[in-house]
């Protein structure tokens, strides 16, 4: 198995903070937040190589970053190619750029790196082994409709299988959202290059993809416990450094 690490943005939400500086190496109570979902990787024994997927600004950051690493964790950086905002792959596009780079014939486990969490990584990945041929996504649950509708919101059935997901709702039909926690069989790592290839299919929100894969093959989603930040501004950003202090 092999993890990737989506570290292509450009967090102009975040500026002047990510201005020289990606979002993944932001220190959260001292620690950079790719830190933390490194140490969570390690615990996964199936987990053989990581990548970690950025764009050409910051390259040499997070090639300075992995060069100070164990090299057990056999740590490789790639380089997108964009160098701004506006020429961004996007997630799924980056995601089908590392499998097709890289040549991943794997079972892919994927995080958002600016994604910062304690449940752990290896009760996921137990589950993705419990279901049959998954495709699996992270679940957290907000507990607050209200909440709810600054992501994208999923229901599932009683098999933990995806029945319906809403971008960002006015009215959510549950509390449970969408993280940037996904797994992908070997056997299903084409499907993106034949979601690509749709019209109109979005390259850039994750979240699109699992919606399409809800309706043209099947996901299920794993209920996270612990704490979860999507740290996407200044206001998360300085929540999660509260809360992990």
């Amino acid at each position: 198995m092999k993890a990737l690490l989506l570290a292509a943005g450009y967090a102009t939400r975040l500026y002047p903070l990510t201005l020289d500086k990606p979002k993944a190496l932001l220190e959260v109570a001292g620690k950079p937040i790719i830190d933390y979902i490194l140490d969570d990787i390690k615990r996964v024994r199936e987990i053989d190589g990581v990548y970690v997927v950025t764009n050409h600004k910051f390259f040499a950051n997070f090639t300075a970053w992995a060069a100070k690493k164990d090299k057990a964790f056999n740590i490789k950086i790639l380089d997108d190619g964009t160098f701004s905002n506006d020429d961004r792959l996007g997630a799924i596009g980056d995601i089908d750029f590392a499998i097709k780079k890289e040549g991943v014939k794997d079972g892919l486990l994927v995080v958002g790196a600016d994604n910062i969490f304690d449940a752990g990584l290896l009760d996921f990945i137990k589950f993705a082994g419990s279901k049959k041929n998954p495709n699996c996504v992270g679940l957290f649950d907000l507990a607050d409709r209200k909440l709810a509708i600054q992501y994208g919101v999923v229901s599932v059935d009683d098999n933990s299988k995806v029945t319906d997901f809403q971008e960002k709702p006015k009215k959510p039909k549950s509390t449970l959202v969408s993280t940037c926690i996904y797994y992908f069989p070997s056997e299903k790592l084409g499907l993106f290059s034949k979601y690509l290839s749709g019209d109109g299919n979005s390259k850039d929100a994750s979240g699109n993809y699992i919606k399409w894969l809800k309706d043209n093959d099947s996901v299920y989603g794993y209920v996270l416990g612990g704490r979860w930040f999507d740290i996407g501004d200044m206001q998360s950003y300085k929540k999660a450094d509260m809360e992990f202090k």
